[in-house]
């Protein structure tokens, strides 16, 4: 049995299905599968000169077809990857390069601000082109498939959560200290040498740091997993950009609905956005959904949420949250907010639970 500690529950989920919806992931932990971004580094991509954005996404949707192929070829013949020469100029490389373009009128996320981050304007993220890394370590608190996970820590993020319990980072981006890609991909590897599972980019948020992300790979060849820890607020061209490269997913599901993701996060459009990416990740890569149970929103944001998930997201595990507190905002001025200045009643966890059981998800709550 895996266990995940948590402050308020202990969650079980039984070793045979995590075994197989997650049999990616473990293969690449285990070695018998190349990480994604490595076979990425070595198929070949021509890219003329002076090129627009335009021509090079249709190449990049012409390469991300070979990669299936490319990928599948080299586990069916048990080819290890670090036998076949990286090209001069590599898929990867034409990712990173797409991504620093959509810099210039930035739209890595859904508020597509349109501001020119690498001339130093600042977006919905409060952040420009360069990345801060708040903290990275080996984390031993994530689901216990993960750990021990090599967590990375960005500052920044496109969500204004009045509950964030990250809010020291997600509001304050300048407090971290700027990496360059090099440095990113140091910061990376050792903490799989360390020890780390998995590679685990998490905030605030990572979506915002795409860019540097992805160029961080070019300085590294380690088989390990790449997690992708996100709020899913990801444009349709992020995630093109990251569906090739990541190996399992770690992504919240917040809100059953728009009006309570507006009110609390100051998100427009949240439903169909994230369900949108949260299909596509599903179809391309295992998945663990996060759902943080709030108090007072269980008929309205858990229910509809784990409903989703069970239609859409039938592989993925669920880890249903029970460990709400009042934080931020909520904090400061619990008149603002009185339906989520407590922690959700053992009635209303209870409730989650067993309608998680009655959707068939595969979770489970223990005492």
């Amino acid at each position: 049995m895996w266990r995940i500690l948590r402050p308020d529950s202990v969650l079980v989920w039984r070793y045979p299905e995590v075994r197989e919806r997650l049999s990616h992931y473990y293969e690449v932990m285990r070695g018998a599968k190349p990480a994604r971004y490595r076979v990425a580094k070595r198929i070949a991509v021509e890219l003329e000169k002076g090129v627009g954005l335009e021509e090079m996404w249709v190449l990049h949707d012409e390469k991300s077809k070979e990669f299936e192929e490319m990928y599948e070829e080299l586990v069916e013949k048990e080819v290890e990857v670090r036998e076949v020469k990286p090209p001069p100029y590599s898929f990867l490389d034409l990712k990173v390069d797409i991504a620093y373009k959509l810099l210039e009128n930035c739209r890595l996320c859904e508020w597509k601000c349109g501001v020119n981050r690498l001339e130093g304007e600042r977006g919905v993220c409060g952040l420009d082109s360069r990345v801060r890394v708040a903290s990275a370590f080996l984390h031993m608190g994530e689901e216990a498939p993960l750990i021990p996970s090599g967590t990375i820590f960005f500052t920044g993020c496109s969500f204004k959560c009045v509950f964030c319990q990250n809010w020291d980072i997600s509001t304050r981006p300048l407090n971290g200290v700027a990496v360059s890609p090099k440095e990113l991909a140091a910061i990376a590897l050792k903490l799989y040498r360390e020890g780390a599972r998995n590679i685990n980019y998490v905030g605030g948020n990572p979506d915002q740091q795409l860019h540097l992300i992805l160029d961080s790979l070019r300085y590294m060849d380690a088989n390990v997993p790449l997690l992708w820890n996100s709020n899913m607020y990801l444009s349709m061209e992020s995630m093109k950009l990251l569906l090739d490269l990541i190996d399992i997913w770690l992504p919240d599901f917040k809100y059953g609905n728009d009006e309570c993701a507006l009110k609390l996060s100051k998100i427009p459009r949240y439903f169909e956005v994230v369900s949108r990416n949260h299909k596509l990740a599903h179809e391309r890569g295992d998945m663990i959904i996060r759902h943080l149970v709030l108090p007072g929103h269980v008929k309205c944001c858990t229910k509809p949420v784990l409903e989703w998930i069970a239609k859409n997201c039938p592989r993925a595990l669920v880890n249903v949250m029970g460990q709400y507190r009042p934080e931020h905002l909520v904090a400061l001025y619990p008149e603002k907010y009185p339906e989520i200045a407590r922690r959700p009643s053992a009635e209303e966890l209870e409730e989650a639970y067993e309608y998680a059981d009655k959707l068939g998800l595969c979770w489970r709550p223990v005492s």
